[in-house]
């Protein structure tokens, strides 16, 4: 399986690097992992709706040069579909069985996803009604992923 997480703005942080780091190379011997990282639009202070929706529709278009049309897209959205560690395994697995050699996973910036993006996406994910700062994710979303593939090959580590 190919996994691909695409994430607007550079990590600048060196605990999070150093944990998403750490998480790609535990990930090296169940997937074949590549993290994309565009760039993101600086967003003024109380910006208006219209212009986030630019920033955002930027943001989207850098993103959307990276999507695959065979891959299956999954949006990290607060609005999207909250599962449990087990289910998500699960939903993994289930796209190796049918066929899925590709999963894109997107994050978006500090304001959220473009529209076109969450179109495209063929799934939405919550982690959860709070909100995270998205370099944070990133590693969570790692880490989600690495628990995952524990789960599906019957390892230790999940509990």
């Amino acid at each position: 399986m190919r996994i691909t997480v695409i994430g607007v703005g550079k990590i600048k942080e060196r605990y999070l690097r150093d944990g998403i780091a750490e998480y790609a190379k535990r990930l090296g011997r169940y997937c074949k992992l590549d993290i994309v990282e565009v760039a993101d639009e600086k967003t003024p202070e109380h910006a208006s709706e219209g212009v986030e929706r630019l920033i955002k529709a930027k943001e989207g278009e850098r993103i959307a040069k990276h999507l695959r049309d065979d891959a299956h897209v999954i949006a990290l959205a607060i609005d999207g579909k909250q599962s449990t560690s087990e289910q998500f395994a699960r939903q993994i697995n289930d796209l190796g069985l049918h066929g899925t050699s590709h999963i894109q996973f997107v994050i978006g910036g500090s304001i959220g996803l473009d529209d076109a993006i969450l179109k495209r996406a063929d799934y939405h994910l919550s982690f959860s009604k709070m909100t995270f700062p998205h370099q944070l994710m990133r590693m969570v979303l790692l880490e989600q992923i690495y628990r995952a593939y524990k789960i599906n090959a019957g390892e230790p580590y999940h509990k």
